[in-house]
């Protein structure tokens, strides 16, 4: 990349030489890409860098990504203009422009919430326990803790983090603000690890990941929010439109996938004649999911558990 701003200083984009050659056949000639989640904006300037001609409308809740991203890409002029929504809405997005040419979505936290220390996403560092992609609106995570009866934050702690202690810190967290509210990450860190067993606590990395990871998940609704993204995005492309989906956790994952898988295999019952209804609407273009190599990992050690996989919209009237 050329930009020499501070904010591409700091962002190292995933998998983004993958991406652009994703999607450049469709965005060739002037196509409109959708950044469904712009982040610091390295994904965008890459595909503006690169293909002459394509524009870019990001989409991103956070305020502060719209702002970095927004003086990041200012170079680009009218060919890239953002939006501030959830990308569940990226329907209403693209109904001011037509069908779209190509959709990008890198899910998950984002560099900036990930860095930036009083955003409250990392344990690594004492902070306020908000977690919230939009800070602006919403329940922090904080609020939730503070009022969710203990059966609730279990579930959330088994559903969004696998985490198998879940009982012991949903128990713990409950014992604890019945003293002190919970207000900090540090607080929080040190509830998981002592809930955690010895034996545990010395495999696996830190031992409140899960629970972070949980609690963030839940805060923003992410996975409600994908769950209608995925099949709005596909329904907005144009047929030969491309789609790029980047995940980091198994529960991300498993919705794209099945949403695809879903949309690639023909509807027709079983020894039927498939008829135009029940044809694919879109064909994948990776087999299975891709992962990024131990060159890249080695540069952004965030790369180490993305999983991307991509498809193209078919027309109606043909077959794969």
């Amino acid at each position: 990349m050329n930009s020499s701003s501070p904010t591409a200083r700091r962002h190292i984009p995933v998998l983004a030489d993958r991406c652009v050659e994703l999607l450049a056949p469709a965005l060739d000639g002037g196509g409109l890409l959708v950044d469904a989640t712009l982040g610091m904006g390295g994904h965008s300037e890459l595909v503006l860098e690169r293909i002459p001609g394509a524009r870019v409308i990001g989409i991103d809740r956070d305020p502060e990504a719209i702002a970095l991203a927004s003086e990041r890409l200012a170079r680009f002029g009218d060919r890239f203009r953002a939006v501030r929504t959830t990308y569940d809405r990226i329907g209403a997005v693209a109904a001011t422009e037509g069908a779209l040419d190509g959709v990008l979505m890198d899910l998950g936290v984002s560099s900036l919430q990930l860095d930036e220390v009083g955003r409250g996403f990392s344990y690594a560092k004492d902070a306020p326990l908000d977690m919230r992609m939009d800070p602006t609106s919403g329940e922090s995570a904080a609020e939730l803790l503070a009022r969710a009866p203990e059966g609730e934050i279990r579930t959330i702690l088994y559903r969004y983090g696998e985490e198998r202690f879940a009982p012991r810190i949903a128990r713990e967290i409950v014992r604890r603000r019945a003293r002190t509210p919970l207000v900090g990450t540090a607080q929080l860190a040190e509830i998981v690890r002592e809930s955690v067993p010895a034996a545990a606590r010395r495999q696996g990395g830190n031992p409140a990941k899960r629970t972070f990871q949980a609690l963030r998940i839940a805060v923003n609704h992410e996975l409600e929010i994908l769950a209608d993204a995925v099949p709005a995005a596909l329904a907005a492309l144009r047929p030969g439109g491309r789609i790029v989906v980047m995940s980091y956790h198994s529960l991300e994952d498993r919705i794209v996938k099945q949403e695809l898988a879903r949309r690639s295999t023909s509807s027709a019952p079983a020894g039927l004649p498939e008829l135009p209804e029940h044809r694919p609407s879109i064909r994948l273009l990776t087999k299975g999911a891709e992962k990024a190599d131990e060159a890249e990992i080695s540069l952004n050690p965030r790369a180490a558990s993305v999983r991307l996989r991509a498809a193209e919209r078919l027309n109606p009237r043909s077959t794969p």
